[in-house]
């Protein structure tokens, strides 16, 4: 009887022992731990669920994003904008009216769009993407209180697709602005802007990848360094804000890889590193003061590494050095590879171009290049586009009532056309009391071909330096649909 009893609390004693360790693997996997049990001599592996190690992280406050939520969405503003009417309208050549007369014009409606803006200025400034803005007739800021102001276009910056407002108001709220070089791979940030009209909206997602080209951008000075996300970005949230857990700014949203128009997968972000100096230089200048290096480029791939001898894959490979610029004056040679501008480390191209667009004109920066198996170090006086190293002065053409941009290659190409300029945010002045519409490619001003602004002021100047019966500019362009027009603006009205 005394040996069935110890058996019996034998059992009694391997059951309690077999529940608690049971009750402590149950716990241990509740806590995110994970845990390793072997079955008929198969490993298993217990880990907890994402949505239980998700809750366990937001109970420690790791990946609560509701204060970067409360800090930035009051600052995330919606950007209306409304463009001008489209006048269709025939020739104006005077033996055409002379034998068939003028036809009559006929207007189509004004289009609507919107998009999303930062505040970044207590006293009304704010920074949205270009594409948002251009070529706008008004522009309408509603604050996330629904105030509404119009805004004033301070300047525009195609090469970075970035735009500065103002709006007449005090005390805004005022988001934070973030170093966006500090941002690592896998970090959480939040996208926070307008799409499709709903405001206020807040998503989620991590950094992919940083100083990423996409050749989305049509200028010839283009800078492309965006921070990729997964953090769901459409249409209206160009503008908008990308921010870190901390609430602070690192990023103008900008662009979707898409093939529908909407959100499938990444977004992209202008870094603050880029925006800042933008933002600092329309402010100041009223035009972005763009340093120059003087060089062009090749991405080094494994076949250049072998073709050229290169003992890297890392840097930028430079195939040209521009006669008398920067870094030809620095003592760089066609064939070196850049890698280092500073402190800072350059893997491609995309590092190059965003170190030398923090920089202005007369700014001196050191080089650390790769010539061979020698590593040398440069230091490069920067320039301006003219060669100079003084800052540019904005060329606003007042007197027209307009501004004369660089004509995009994404035009040129659908026109078939290499050369011209157009009027951009046209307004009352001698350009529009002529008739000229906005949009309008200017190919030829008094006989001379017009290929760059630089033309285009000179032949001004040279219009305006003469006597009063001569001060007319005879333009010979067209319309953004290739319609060949005529105009003759009288520079003394």
């Amino acid at each position: 009887m005394k040996t069935i009893m110890r058996y019996v609390w034998l059992m009694i004693v391997s059951a309690a022992v077999s529940v608690g360790t049971t009750y402590y693997v149950m716990n241990t996997k509740l806590s995110g731990r994970e845990m390793t049990m072997t079955e008929n001599g198969d490993s298993l592996s217990l880990t907890t669920s994402p949505y239980t190690r998700l809750a366990s992280l937001t109970d420690a406050g790791e990946t609560n994003f509701t204060q970067a939520a409360e800090m930035s969405v009051n600052a995330v503003v919606h950007v209306k904008v409304t463009y001008p009417n489209q006048r269709q309208t025939y020739s104006t050549d005077p033996f055409f009216e002379f034998f068939f007369g003028r036809p009559q014009q006929r207007e189509t409606p004004a289009q609507r769009a919107s998009g999303s803006g930062v505040i970044i200025a207590k006293d009304g400034y704010i920074v949205t993407n270009n594409h948002v803005i251009d070529k706008a007739a008004q522009i309408v800021v509603v604050l996330n209180d629904k105030r509404e102001f119009n805004a004033t276009l301070v300047g525009t910056d195609p090469n970075t697709d970035i735009a500065l407002l103002k709006i007449e108001a005090d005390n805004l709220p005022v988001i934070l602005m973030g170093n966006s070089d500090e941002l690592r791979i896998g970090e959480w940030v939040l996208a926070v802007g307008n799409p499709f009209n709903l405001t206020s909206t807040v998503t989620a997602g991590i950094v992919s990848a940083k100083a990423r080209n996409i050749n989305i951008l049509n200028t010839e000075m283009k800078i492309e360094s965006f921070i990729q996300t997964d953090a769901a970005v459409n249409p209206g949230n160009s503008g908008g804000a990308l921010v870190n857990t901390k609430g602070e700014l690192v990023g103008i949203n900008t662009a979707i890889a898409s093939q529908t128009g909407s959100y499938s997968g990444y977004s992209f972000a202008v870094p603050t590193s880029i925006v800042q100096k933008v933002v600092s230089d329309l402010r100041q200048y009223g035009i972005v003061q763009r340093a120059i290096l003087g060089i062009q480029m090749q991405e080094i791939t494994a076949e250049l590494k072998n073709e050229k001898h290169l003992s890297t894959l890392q840097g930028a490979y430079v195939t040209t050095v521009i006669p008398d610029g920067a870094a030809y004056k620095a003592g760089v040679k066609a064939g070196d590879v850049i890698t280092q501008i500073d402190a800072a480390a350059i893997h491609t191209n995309t590092d190059l171009q965003e170190q030398i667009a923090r920089h202005r004109p007369g700014d001196s920066v050191t080089l650390t290049v790769l010539r061979g198996d020698k590593m040398l170090t440069l230091v490069a006086e920067l320039t301006n586009r003219q060669g100079g190293t003084g800052l540019i002065e904005k060329q606003n053409n007042v007197s027209l009532g307009a501004e004369i941009e660089e004509l995009p290659d994404n035009i040129k190409q659908r026109l078939g056309i290499n050369y011209g300029v157009q009027v951009t945010n046209l307004k009352n002045g001698a350009l529009k009391k002529a008739g000229v519409p906005n949009g309008y490619i200017i190919l030829k001003a008094n006989n001379r071909t017009i290929r760059t602004t630089a033309d285009w002021q000179d032949v001004v100047q040279q219009a305006m330096a003469a006597s009063d019966n001569d001060q007319v500019l005879f333009l010979t362009g067209c319309t953004q649909q290739g319609r060949i027009l005529y105009y003759a603006v009288n520079l003394r009205e």
